[in-house]
């Protein structure tokens, strides 16, 4: 326990201060999304590869929440969308539902292959195809799965705000 401690104490905070944004004035986003940003993930059928890189958001390395991001368990409160997997016919009523239930103005992120494209999946009797099949995607990552780092850069390009390199 006291070799942890020592290490806590001489290694200080290991998290990284997430990048600094400024406004993007040729922006369409609305202001509304100004370092405030709900997000509601939906699987649509997916191997959780993804899930796992937007589960690593959350940790003290990417530091979503210093970022002013937050997952929602409502679609009611949500600004954004994310939807991972190739859209199954099981779950093209419930995308659709959340969709529906996410209030104006909503983006939707489609996250890794297979719901930009159908990805491995594509052609199978029980796929529907990606999400912009059936829903109006503002933003795709692609990637199998796609890095965290990938992923920020799209929130942060969804919610307005341009990295400053």
């Amino acid at each position: 326990m006291y070799r942890i401690l020592r290490e806590l104490l001489r290694l200080g905070r290991v998290g990284e201060t997430p990048p600094r944004t400024e406004r993007d004035p040729s922006s369409t986003s609305p202001l509304v999304f100004r370092h405030s940003l709900g997000i509601r993930h939906v699987d649509a059928g997916s191997c959780n590869g993804c899930e796992l890189e937007l589960n690593a958001l959350g940790g003290p390395h990417y530091g979503l929440e210093q970022a002013g991001f937050h997952f929602t368990a409502s679609p009611r409160h949500a600004d954004v969308l994310t939807v991972t997997g190739p859209v199954t016919r099981h779950m093209v009523a419930a995308l659709q539902d959340c969709h529906n239930a996410t209030p104006e103005p909503r983006r939707v992120i489609a996250v890794g292959d297979c719901a930009c494209g159908g990805g491995a999946f594509r052609g199978s009797y029980a796929v529907m195809g990606s999400a912009a099949e059936v829903l109006p995607v503002d933003l795709q990552i692609p990637g199998c799965p796609p890095d965290p780092d990938a992923l920020l850069r799209g929130l942060l390009q969804v919610s307005g705000e341009r990295i400053n390199g």
